[in-house]
């Protein structure tokens, strides 16, 4: 018999067992520190997506590793994703972790130079555009590349009605 092929009756209940105690120690987990643990919001919380799903995938299929200790890890990429979380309070921290919103259009004008900062194209601007119903760029208040990798298209049609400077006020415009 093949590697590919063979499983043993003692290996599925292992594979089991091992699934179901990480299933349940992620939910925990999650529900302990909070949906943002497993969330698409910066490049740190995009590391804790991969990393849990590696910790998972070893702790199930791997025989080197306890489950007790898979859980352990977990909790500790939790723990310490926790911690980041409240870091990102301070200012001076949350330049660190995060990246900073970054203007890509305002008043109907493109940023070139901020296009190509974040590797955008303008034909994926376009793209955007249209998915959002601008009609003409003379709509567009404003297009903004957000920290966790959205662009966000403010448009009206009414030329009176202004863009209020809280919008932008995190906004990086260069």
């Amino acid at each position: 018999m093949n590697k590919w092929d063979s499983l043993s009756w003692s290996s599925t209940i292992t594979i089991v067992i091992a699934t179901l105690f990480i299933y349940l120690a992620v939910i925990a987990y999650t529900r302990i520190f909070g949906k943002r643990s497993l969330s698409k919001m910066s490049s740190f919380d995009f590391a804790m997506t991969i990393a849990v799903g590696s910790i998972i995938a070893t702790t199930i299929l791997s025989k080197n590793v306890a489950i007790i200790e898979g859980a352990l890890a977990l909790f500790m990429l939790y723990f310490f994703q926790f911690v980041i979380a409240l870091m990102r309070k301070i200012k001076p921290l949350k330049k660190i972790i995060d990246n900073e919103p970054l203007l890509l259009m305002e008043d109907g004008r493109i940023l070139e130079k901020n296009l190509k900062k974040v590797r955008l194209t303008e034909d994926d601007l376009r793209s955007k555009l249209r998915e959002s119903n601008v009609m003409n760029l003379t709509e567009v208040k404003a297009v903004v590349f957000e920290t966790k990798g959205d662009i966000i298209v403010i448009h009206s049609a009414d030329d009176s009605r202004k863009l209020s400077p809280w919008m932008l006020k995190d906004v990086k415009r260069e």
